[in-house]
């Protein structure tokens, strides 16, 4: 296993360089959902799993072969084959980053987020993306999976005291699973839990690669819909986050490929979509091109229609992943 890999592409983070410093598969989660298979190790106990100038070492090499190379890097990440906060040494490896020069972020589970030194660590990074599946605590036990010893309000009121402090750039994950978090009152529930912790970005996520419980699904595009509409009642920063490829924020000047780079973000509304037909100098008929295609789906919301870029069949769940 190689500690340091990339920098790949992510829509989040631009050019990320990952950090694995969790060997797979230790985590304090075995979410139902997880896309690296099933968690070997469930632990909520902090241990040193590589000595830090090791982590540190590996990542400044990659970073050197990279910048020689001529490839940009934006973040160094921590994305492990586990949850990365169990590394005791998380915030040392950290400060021994810095004199990279690159912003460092962490892509955590939450999970022991109610301790004391896992907040002073985490405070360390530039970007924190926080896991928030579910705010009932038998939805939790189900979706996440946790440790026996972990406390659920531990959980929320460590994600509260964190957000309160934090100054860098705070987003948060929800991973949308059919017939266990995306019912309208459990989507309101966790918009609502969200809107305390203030982050700039709250991403709805769904699972894009084969899961560890098979019998896991990801929720349909109704539901989707109807939980971006739910969140962006409550924050401002709302985005998908379902993997397709590419850029999803570029204008090509295509209307098709800007339409699906768009609603593979957001869904737009007719009357947005029609505004951009308009600039392109193009017609509904592109929109009826795209959902004869199977690339654009149409729902309605309050009455009001919405277009979204269609989701490939996720029973195989085999799409590209942003990290």
């Amino acid at each position: 296993m190689s500690i340091a890999y990339g920098p790949v592409p992510s829509r989040r983070l631009g050019r990320s360089l990952g950090i694995n410093n969790i060997p797979p598969k230790i985590c304090s989660y075995s979410c139902i959902y997880c896309q690296l298979g099933k968690t070997l190790k469930v632990e909520v106990e902090r241990r040193a799993f590589y000595q830090p100038k090791e982590i540190a070492g590996a990542v400044e090499a990659r970073v050197n072969q990279g910048r020689a190379n001529g490839e940009a890097i934006d973040y160094l990440t921590f994305v492990p084959d586990g949850e990365p906060t169990l590394d005791i040494n998380l915030g040392e490896v950290i400060e021994l980053l810095r004199p990279l020069g690159i912003k460092i972020a962490v892509i955590t589970n939450s999970s022991l987020i109610s301790r004391q030194d896992v907040r002073n660590d985490l405070q360390k990074a530039d970007y924190v993306s926080l896991k928030v599946d579910a705010v009932t605590q038998d939805r939790w036990r189900r979706i996440n999976r946790p440790h026996k010893l972990l406390n659920f309000n531990g959980v929320l009121g460590g994600m509260l005291t964190f957000a309160s402090n934090f100054k860098g750039k705070l987003t948060t994950e929800t991973m949308l699973i059919q017939g266990i978090n995306d019912e309208r009152e459990e989507i309101y529930r966790i918009a609502d839990f969200t809107k305390e912790l203030e982050p700039d970005v709250a991403y709805l996520a769904i699972p894009t690669r084969p899961v560890a419980n098979r019998a896991t699904k990801a929720a349909g595009e109704e539901d989707i819909n109807m939980a971006y509409q739910i969140f962006k009642e409550k924050l401002s920063g709302v985005e998908y986050l379902i993997g397709y490829e590419g850029d999803a924020f570029s204008f090509t000047g295509n209307i098709e490929d800007d339409l699906l780079s768009i609603t593979s973000v957001h869904p737009m509304r007719v009357d947005a979509v029609k505004e951009l037909l308009k600039k392109a100098n193009s017609g509904w008929e592109t929109i009826d091109r795209l959902i004869g295609a199977g690339r654009l789906v149409e729902l309605e919301y309050n009455g009001k229609r919405f277009y979204m870029r269609k989701l490939p069949n996720t029973g195989s769940m085999k799409l590209n992943v942003d990290v």
